[in-house]
């Protein structure tokens, strides 16, 4: 595994996915993608501590929703940044204390700007998140 920074991506638009994939890799991160968020918590299950941060659309397919993927990462890494993503300006939920919310659509140098901030307000390292300053 390289030393840089991992991402776990779980989106269920698969072209979107595979953009963020992309996108993340190109700003310096290794980024590991779920597709649903039954996948998401196996990924947690085997390889949590491995992430450093979390983006998460939250209306998935299945049973498990974003907001449990997020419970389940935090379980694991409860200092690290979650950012939530969704088409909906309204949650039925409220997101995991310390977390964002995006608005899709949404550039992904702003999802590294927000996750770089909140690690920097937890007080760890801007690396943990992007290379690039």
């Amino acid at each position: 595994m390289s030393g840089a920074p991992n991402v776990l991506i779980v989106e269920d638009n698969f072209l979107l996915l595979d953009m963020l994939t992309i996108q993340c890799e190109r700003a310096g991160l290794t980024a590991v993608a779920a597709s649903s968020g039954e996948d998401a918590l196996t990924l947690l299950r085997t390889r949590g501590a491995d992430f450093d941060w979390l983006l998460t659309d939250i209306n998935l397919p299945g049973l498990i929703d974003g907001w449990t993927v997020a419970r389940a990462f935090r379980e694991v890494r409860p200092d690290r940044p979650v950012i939530y993503a969704s088409t909906n300006a309204y949650f039925d939920r409220r997101p995991l204390r310390g977390s964002l919310s995006v608005r899709k659509p949404f550039q992904i140098r702003e999802i590294v700007a927000l996750a770089r901030m909140m690690a920097a307000e937890r007080g760890l390292s801007p690396a943990l998140v992007s290379h690039h300053a």
